[in-house]
C-alpha cells in the first residue's frame, strides 16, 4: 500500500494519495496538480479516482485539472453542490479502488450540506476501519465551522455535525487514523490542534465535539467568532465544477522605471518582513508577509484586481503568484526586478513606516493618548487587549474606517499577535491616507511577556 500526505503551506491544506495494486486516488487536491502528479509518477501509479471531501471555501480545487490531464474519475456526495462528480456516492455507499483498498461514503453534514467523510478499510481486515478522510467535519483537536452557509444557522448546522460525527465517524474504532483536509493555521477552524497525526482514539478524547455534550457544543460554535475571507466566494463559485487549471501565463519581470508606470492601476503587494517593509517600501504598496499570502493576499486584492509584487528574490515573488493562484487570483501582472533595492537604487520615491515597542507604547499610551487599534480575531481581543483598544480584523480595516472614528492626522499604533497582521493593518492605513501610524513588533506576545496591563471583553 502507498499512502503519502501532500502539504500546502500559508493555507495549512493537507491533500492524500492513497494506493495498491498500481491504481490510486487522490483527496481533496489544489488546483497546481504538477506535484500530485509527480508523486504518481514516480511511484509507479496512476490515477483511479478523485475523492473531493466536500466544495472547498478556502482554495481553489484540483479535481477537474486531475481528471482532464488523467481521465480518473471526480468522486463526491451526491448532491446539488458537487454537480461535476463523475461518481456521486450516498451514505453508506462503498468503492473499491483495487490492491485490497476500499472506501465507505459517510454523509456528515454541518460545515457545509454535502460534507463527505470516506472511511478506508483494507482486504485483509475488512471489519477494522484503518483510517478515515475527514475533510473539514473533523480536525485534529477541532470540528469545521459551521457559519459558512448561513450564518444565522450557525447552532442548527452544529448540531447536525454532532450528530453526524457521533453516529458516523466516531463509532468507527478508536484505531482509525483522523485524516483532515487541514492542519493548524487553516482558516475553516478555529482552534486545530498542533500535531502531526491523530486517530479518533485521541479525537474522542481530546476534540471538542466528543468532550461536550450536543449543547455545549453546540454554544461552543456559537461562540466562535471567525472572519469570512472575501474569496470564499470566488472559491464556492469556481469550485462548483471542481476547479480550474493552473493559469500558466507569463509573467513580466519590471525595471523600477516599468514598474511605476505599469502598477499605478492594481494593488501592489509587497511580500518582505513586516521590520524590512518598515524600513522603506514602494509608496502605496501593502505588506503581505510571505507565509500570509494565501490568505491575507485575499483580503487586500479581488479576482478583477491587477497585482504587482515586491519580493525579497525571484524565487519569493513566484512563490508568492502561486499563493495567490491557489485562491483564484490569477491577475498577478508582474514582479519588480531586483526588488526594493532596485527601486531605492533607481532614485524612486521612498515611503516608511514607523514601528514601536511595548514599553514605548505603553509610555505613549499614558503620555499622548495614541489610540490602538488590535486587529486580531474577535476571540483574541476578547480574551486580552490593550485597555482602551478598538478592534477590527486585519482584512476589514478599509470598510470599517469610517465606523473606528479615528482621525488621518492623530497617532494610531496597530497591533496582533507578534507583528505581521500588524503591519499589513498599519499599510493600509497610510496608503488610506492615515500619516502618524506605527506597527507594534512583537505585538499582543511581547506585550504579554513583559506583564503589561490587559483587559477582556466580553
Amino acid at each position: 500500500m502507498f499512502f503519502q500526505r501532500i502539504e500546502t503551506p500559508g493555507i495549512a491544506h493537507f491533500a492524500y494519495i492513497i494506493g495498491g495494486g498500481g491504481a490510486a486516488a487522490i483527496v481533496d487536491p489544489a488546483r497546481d496538480v504538477e506535484r500530485y502528479l509527480d508523486i504518481l509518477r514516480k511511484n509507479g501509479l496512476t490515477l483511479r479516482y478523485v475523492l473531493e471531501t466536500h466544495r472547498q471555501e478556502d482554495f481553489e480545487m484540483g479535481g477537474a485539472a486531475l481528471r482532464d490531464v488523467t481521465g480518473a474519475e471526480i468522486v463526491a456526495c451526491d448532491h446539488e453542490l458537487m454537480p461535476h462528480a463523475g461518481r456521486p456516492l450516498k451514505q453508506g455507499d462503498t468503492l473499491g479502488l483495487g490492491g485490497g483498498i476500499s472506501f465507505r461514503a459517510l454523509h456528515v453534514p454541518g460545515h457545509t450540506p454535502e460534507s463527505m467523510c470516506y472511511a478506508v478499510t483494507l482486504d485483509e481486515a475488512p471489519e477494522t476501519v484503518w483510517g478515515v478522510f475527514t475533510g473539514d467535519a473533523l480536525f485534529m483537536g477541532d470540528t469545521g465551522r459551521t457559519d459558512l452557509i448561513d450564518a444565522e444557522k450557525t447552532g442548527e448546522h452544529a448540531g447536525e455535525l454532532y450528530d453526524a460525527l457521533h453516529e458516523r465517524v466516531f463509532p468507527l474504532g478508536d484505531q482509525a487514523l483522523v485524516l483532515p483536509a487541514h492542519g493548524p493555521g487553516s482558516a475553516c477552524g478555529g482552534n486545530v490542534a498542533d500535531r502531526e497525526w491523530s486517530t479518533i482514539g485521541i479525537e474522542r478524547s481530546a476534540n471538542a465535539a466528543a468532550r461536550l455534550g450536543r449543547d455545549g457544543f453546540v454554544r461552543h460554535k456559537l461562540s466562535e467568532r471567525m472572519a469570512r475571507p472575501p474569496y470564499f466566494r470566488l472559491m464556492e463559485e469556481v469550485n462548483l465544477g471542481g476547479g480550474r487549471p493552473l493559469d500558466a501565463r507569463p509573467f513580466d519581470w519590471l525595471s523600477p522605471e516599468e514598474f511605476a508606470a505599469r502598477a499605478s492601476e492594481g494593488v501592489v503587494i509587497d511580500t518582505r518582513d513586516v521590520e524590512a517593509f518598515a524600513g522603506g517600501h514602494v509608496p502605496g504598496s501593502v505588506n503581505v508577509w510571505q507565509g500570509g499570502m494565501s490568505i491575507y493576499g485575499g483580503w487586500v486584492a479581488c479576482a478583477h484586481d491587477p497585482v504587482w509584487l515586491v519580493a525579497e528574490s525571484p524565487e519569493a515573488a513566484l512563490d508568492a503568484r502561486l499563493a495567490l493562484a491557489r485562491i483564484g487570483l490569477d491577475r498577478v501582472k508582474g514582479a519588480l526586478t531586483g526588488g526594493f533595492p532596485a527601486w531605492r537604487n533607481a532614485g524612486r520615491p521612498v515611503q516608511t513606516l514607523a514601528t514601536t515597542s511595548p514599553r514605548e507604547l505603553s509610555l505613549r499610551l499614558d503620555a499622548n493618548g495614541t489610540a490602538v487599534l488590535d486587529v486580531r480575531e474577535e476571540s483574541a481581543f476578547a480574551a486580552g487587549h490593550i485597555p482602551g483598544a478598538r478592534h477590527v480584523h486585519a482584512g476589514r480595516i478599509e470598510e470599517k474606517l469610517g465606523e473606528l472614528g479615528l482621525e488621518r492626522d492623530e497617532p494610531v499604533a496597530v497591533t496582533c499577535s507578534v507583528g505581521h497582521r500588524g503591519g499589513l493593518a498599519a499599510s493600509i492605513l497610510a496608503r488610506s491616507g492615515f500619516t502618524n501610524v506605527s506597527n507594534l513588533l512583537g505585538g499582543m506576545t511581547a506585550w504579554n511577556k513583559l506583564d503589561l496591563p490587559t483587559e477582556k471583553a466580553a
